[in-house]
């Protein structure tokens, strides 16, 4: 049977949401699916939309989903649209949503890191685990996921499909040849070894923690021949954001040896992955974790958290390390950049694991949760 399913793609241009919507509406419409697509976009928007398929249509709702009127105002323009369903891919469920409809969880990082005794985030989660209740199917973005929100939040286990994620196609075989790299090193100004991070700065990344280890390194690398130079990059948030990593460089006296550059360009980062000496992600909670994906594809070995989500997705295709301890992050890098051939093995386990992820079989397990939730109607 062909379904009218409406997609919200507000959040195209994101940095972690609009990786998921991009690459599952390009996955979507290569599937040859016989539904018909409405894509409810801004307009700011509507170049990177333009060569869809014929089955795909694109309406324009400019305004944004954190304003509280969008309750019900978005809702109403849904209804207004006839779709048999609603796919909401991300964390934010408009109270009035009308039914069926189905609902992406990336993470529950909002219930872990905010304050438990806000009146206004209690009724944020109230209000959340209610629109995950009402919805005909939840998509979890990983088992670990799927648990959190089943245990955590009392959803049946039976509406929840754990169906996993996948890096961008633009990461796939884009280990950068020597001359491209030299290129973005020198724009940069970097001439020396370094440990590379890439992601948000919010409190559950655990950045602090990741100076603190990468000050107990540099106090072992002292002498050595190459490694006395290391530094340590974090791609990402601004620094001025969040004051307990700015104390850690200050207290660790490595300001001089670690840079925060913000955000840079999708080449940019292909190439500070692929000239990077390890890749460090000591998360403290994952949804999925696709940083680490991405440094694997570029052929660079990975140190992560053996926490929440990473094990899972990872596999034994990265160091894994305790997050809350800082030696045990300073071992585990150390482990890496020190023995080659340990360096290797994670290389070619990287390259193999990420043939575990697919955009291609996400949309057939999505395409099977639309036809599960539409029968609902």
């Amino acid at each position: 049977m062909a379904l009218h399913v409406a997609i919200d793609v507000r959040h195209w241009k994101d940095f972690g949401f609009g990786t998921y919507i991009r690459n599952l509406v390009m996955a979507l419409a290569k599937s040859g699916a016989a539904h018909q697509f409405t894509l409810i976009a801004l307009d700011t928007d509507k170049a990177e939309l333009a060569d869809l398929p014929a089955n795909f249509k694109i309406v324009f709702y400019n305004k944004l989903d954190t304003k509280t009127l969008e309750h019900i105002a978005f809702p109403m323009f849904l209804r207004g649209l006839g779709a048999d369903l609603v796919h909401i891919p991300l964390n934010r469920i408009p109270t009035l949503m009308p039914k069926p409809y189905v609902v992406t969880v990336h993470d529950l990082s909002s219930l872990f890191f905010t304050d438990r005794d806000s009146l206004r985030e209690n009724i944020r989660s109230y209000f959340f685990r209610r629109g995950l209740l009402r919805a005909d199917r939840v998509i979890a973005v990983s088992g670990s996921t799927r648990r959190d929100v089943c245990n955590l939040l009392s959803i049946p286990a039976n509406k929840v499909r754990r169906i996993y994620n996948a890096i961008d196609p633009s990461f796939h075989n884009t280990r950068l040849d020597a001359e491209q790299t030299k290129v973005t090193m020198e724009r940069y100004q970097v001439d020396y070894p370094y440990l590379l991070y890439a992601g948000a700065i919010r409190p559950q990344k655990n950045i602090a923690r990741l100076v603190e280890a990468f000050a107990v390194l540099r106090g072992d690398l002292e002498t050595h021949r190459v490694y006395k130079n290391l530094r340590l990059i974090i791609i990402g948030d601004e620094l001025t954001k969040y004051p307990a990593v700015r104390r850690a460089v200050m207290q660790t006296r490595v300001d001089k040896v670690v840079r925060f550059l913000g955000f840079v360009p999708l080449e940019a980062l292909r190439a500070f992955y692929s000239n990077a000496e390890a890749f460090v992600f000591p998360s403290l909670y994952e949804g999925f974790g696709l940083p680490p994906l991405e440094a694997m594809a570029c052929g660079t070995p990975v140190i992560a958290s053996g926490v929440s989500s990473l094990p899972e997705v990872l596999g034994d295709a990265a160091m894994i390390v305790n997050p809350e301890n800082v030696f045990d992050i300073a071992r585990g890098i150390r482990e890496v950049i020190l023995e080659p051939e340990f360096r290797r093995q994670l290389v070619h386990r990287g390259y193999e694991r990420l043939k575990t992820f697919s955009w291609d079989t996400t949309a057939e397990q999505v395409l099977q949760v639309y036809e599960e939730a539409a029968k609902k109607r």
